[in-house]
């Protein structure tokens, strides 16, 4: 019994021995794992930070604007959010877009539009405030912005993360570009379509304007040629740029980047149309109507 014991006990202690030695190389073992998981993780984390496609920044408007007399203030105040809005979603549209497109892509398909948008919101304060009081003159200039690849804004109007609705807009022409009018007895309006149809991606036709409109006083008729022409103008540009960007960006790019932003520039000039023959007669309703375009392939 005595001589026994000690084998007995040698048994034990190989045996604990053993157990614990397994023990200790699964924890090793455990923890590299998890080492791996935190490394690959922090790559991951590391890598998102690099990516980072920067923030758009654009001009402060409101400081840019005169007294604005009373009875413009809210229209006023209702378009300066939206300039916010509209940074808000070019911002998000960055981010969401990233990789996507060509060399050009974001030029194309986010700072062109948003300026374009920009230009018709600005163009509406400038409106309102000149019912009342004097017009202010060349905040077009305010309208483009631009990329901060750092990702830092410095500007008034910078956007955040929040994302709100509203379309993307093309930068709209100066008032003054003139192209001849191609209405005729109610048919839709075209550009210059042969490059656009050389090219096998189709041509833009826009509902005609002209011939929806009512009488227009004497007094209005330059002003509105001058933005009928601009329509015309407008729609042109778009076909060149149809053609010139065959092959950019996803399934909805044209939509996104060019039909869009033409949409929204066409508003713009159709609602000065309306407001320029409400000045001496009856504002035509209504016309907004005709601002959306379509693609014929």
């Amino acid at each position: 019994m005595s001589r026994a014991l000690p084998k007995y006990n040698k048994r034990r202690v190989v045996v604990i021995g053993a157990a614990a030695a397994l023990a200790l190389s699964g924890a090793v073992v455990v923890n590299s794992a998890l080492a791996g998981e935190s490394s690959k993780s922090s790559g991951s984390t590391n890598a998102k930070t690099l990516a980072s496609p920067g923030t758009i920044s654009c001009p402060d408007v409101a400081s840019q604007l005169p007294a604005i007399p009373a009875s413009a203030q809210a229209e006023v105040d209702r378009n300066l959010a939206l300039l916010q809005t509209q940074i808000a979603e070019a911002n998000k549209r960055l981010v969401d877009t990233v990789g996507q497109g060509g060399a050009n892509f974001v030029q194309n398909a986010i700072l062109g539009p948003l300026e374009g948008k920009r230009v018709s919101t600005i163009d509406r304060i400038a409106i309102s405030i000149g019912r009342q009081g004097t017009k202010p003159q060349g905040l077009d200039a305010l309208a483009p912005c631009a990329l901060d690849a750092g990702g830092v804004a410095d500007t008034g109007e910078e956007a955040g993360d929040d994302a709100a609705a509203g379309d993307e807009a093309e930068a709209t022409p100066g008032a003054e570009e003139t192209a001849a009018e191609g209405a005729d007895g109610g048919a839709a309006e075209t550009g210059d379509d042969t490059g656009a149809d050389a090219a096998g991606v189709g041509t833009i036709s826009c509902p005609d304007v002209a011939s929806q409109l009512p009488e227009i006083p004497a007094t209005a008729q330059a002003e509105v040629d001058r933005n009928l022409a601009l329509l015309q103008t407008q729609i042109d540009e778009a076909n060149t740029r149809l053609q010139n960007t065959v092959g950019q960006g996803g399934a909805n790019f044209v939509q996104n980047a060019i039909l869009g932003p033409l949409a929204d520039k066409r508003v713009s000039t159709i609602d000065r149309i309306a407001i320029s023959i409400g000045r001496k007669g009856t504002k035509p309703q209504g016309l907004d109507a005709l601002a959306a375009c379509t693609l014929n392939k």
